[in-house]
């Protein structure tokens, strides 16, 4: 099982936590034949894993992040009845929010229900730096079904940047959802608040 150090996350919902931070650092190494710079980036046990998984589509890493996620998670077991994955916001041929909501779901034995649906297309959020621009792109992007209604939701993520798309996403469960509680639970964060 890969080493983790679990960090608070802050938003709408009750409580929240990640497995780790995501990059440790990140060091400018000069640019590429196309003029990008490149960057030798080190990162957290958990985030390196996660990073193969989004970034190379490996998926032999799905049980060393997934066993990680389970312990990390046992002693809230009490706390949610079912699990809910924020929807993907880029298409891939292998969804990381997916394939761990789906193995953490069935490592604790606990639902994992899509009941969050986009309503709208939105820009990928990574390139927008005014929280505030941010919360205007996620108005009213997100539907909620009433299958959670009165249930203690698990809203999970992969990675955490501003929180805004959660934030979004808790207060849609809670208003259209009707569900008793929230609580969030991302594999990694990262440093900062972008």
């Amino acid at each position: 099982m890969a080493k983790f150090r679990a960090r608070q996350i802050l938003g709408k919902w009750r409580k929240g936590f990640a497995l780790d931070i995501h990059t440790i650092s990140s060091t400018p190494i000069g640019h590429n034949e196309f003029g990008h710079m490149q960057f030798e980036t080190i990162r957290s046990e958990i985030g390196e894993l996660l990073y193969k998984l989004k970034n190379k589509g490996d998926q032999t890493v799905v049980p060393e992040i997934v066993a990680a996620a389970v312990e990390a998670l046992k002693p809230s077991l009490s706390k949610f009845d079912v699990i809910v994955p924020v929807p993907p916001s880029t298409q891939r041929a292998v969804q990381p929010v997916t394939v761990l909501a789906n193995a953490i779901g069935t490592g604790l034995n606990i639902p994992v229900v899509l009941a969050v649906t986009k309503a709208k297309e939105t820009p990928q959020l990574k390139n927008l730096y005014d929280l505030d621009e941010r919360a205007k792109v996620l108005s009213g992007a997100f539907k909620v079904d009433q299958s959670i209604a009165g249930k203690r939701v698990l809203l999970f993520d992969d990675l955490y940047r501003s929180g805004a798309t959660m934030n979004a996403i808790t207060e849609a469960l809670i208003d259209d959802g009707k569900a008793a509680d929230v609580m969030a639970f991302v594999i990694t964060r990262t440093r900062s608040n972008q």
